[in-house]
């Protein structure tokens, strides 16, 4: 049964049983399951973008514009509720639109404009991040208080519980469910990877891989939009500075769950376990006394180290496997 798992999402498994382990060793309170359960709100966003982000970098494309989408849908969430009364849930609804519509202006302008994913979404990040600020100045708000106010009801999408276990913990099933059947169980799917592994070839196949590489963007987009719902229902204020610091750990759980930054392959899967190995690992940090500084260190190295590791050509591992296995042959 094992040998049906692929090599490198068993690989980040026993990495997450190393983490309990470890961590639960110098802390005990890190074994705690209600602990560990509740801790999922704090990369629940990280997660919910990385499975859409990593159907943009399987296609040979990159979407950090994400994180100031965040920001935004936040803001838009608090003004259209607690500003100008519309229903909440309304408001959730069209700030998560808004989401995807920032999603689609990048795909538009990346499959069928030919211009670089990196410097229109690195545009839709500085864009989306200024009109969240602008946003927040019209609703005579502090930038740094923020919008605050929201119902019970609205807090209880990160914070409440079902029969015991966390929303986010739940909410993060879903979402993976979602990206899993999207990418590994449909036609479309199958386009995205075609898409990554050859644009031309799948072009003259009769696949448009325009739409293709818009529609990733565009699902990129709503997941942001439905993490910035997400991280202000957690916190409990909309602010505009939300998500900022969420590049690096996004492109962490893609990298490291396997999706190859050139495209072509990857999986929610391996995205999924990443997600898990990160968000243990931050909280297993703070148990352990670490300073947070120290934290954002750890993440650059991961993604460094597994960019390094995915990225070293199959020819040099193959050869490097060989050499090891003469040196043993010769031993014995």
């Amino acid at each position: 049964m094992l040998n049906k798992i692929p090599k490198w999402n068993l690989t980040l498994f026993i990495l997450i049983i190393s983490e309990i382990i470890v961590f639960g060793m110098i802390n005990p309170r890190f074994w705690n399951v209600t602990i560990l359960l509740n801790s999922f709100n704090d990369f629940i966003s990280v997660a919910i973008i990385g499975f859409f982000v990593t159907m943009v970098v399987i296609t040979g494309g990159i979407d950090i514009s994400g994180v100031s989408i965040i920001g935004l849908t936040s803001v838009v969430t608090g003004l259209l509720s607690q500003v100008v009364g519309i229903n909440i849930w309304v408001s959730i609804l069209c700030a998560i639109l808004i989401g995807g519509l920032c999603g689609l202006l990048n795909g538009v302008l990346i499959a069928y404009g030919r211009v670089q994913a990196m410097v229109i979404t690195l545009g839709g990040m500085l864009l989306y991040s200024g009109i969240a600020i602008v946003l927040v100045g019209l609703s005579d708000v502090s930038t740094y208080e923020g919008i605050s106010g929201f119902p019970e009801g609205f807090s209880q999408i990160a914070n409440g519980e079902v029969m015991g276990i966390p929303n986010s913990v739940i909410l993060f099933i879903v979402m993976f469910f979602i990206a899993y059947i999207l990418l590994h169980r449909t036609r479309f799917g199958r386009y995205i990877y075609l898409t990554g592994i050859n644009q031309n070839t799948a072009e003259y196949s009769g696949i448009n891989t325009k739409k293709i590489i818009a529609a990733t963007y565009f699902l990129s987009g709503l997941s942001a939009g439905i993490a910035g719902v997400v991280l202000t229902s957690y916190l409990g204020s909309a602010r505009s500075d939300y998500g900022a610091e969420y590049l690096m750990p996004i492109l962490t759980v893609v990298v490291l769950g396997g999706t190859l930054i050139t495209g072509g392959k990857g999986g929610v899967i391996g995205t999924a376990l990443a997600s898990i190995i990160l968000g243990f690992m931050q909280i297993g940090l703070q148990m352990a006394g670490v300073s947070t500084q120290y934290i954002g260190l750890a993440t650059g190295v991961l993604l460094i180290v597994s960019v390094a590791f995915l990225g070293i050509n199959p020819d040099f591992r193959f050869n490097v496997r060989r050499i090891f296995t003469q040196k043993q042959n010769i031993g014995g």
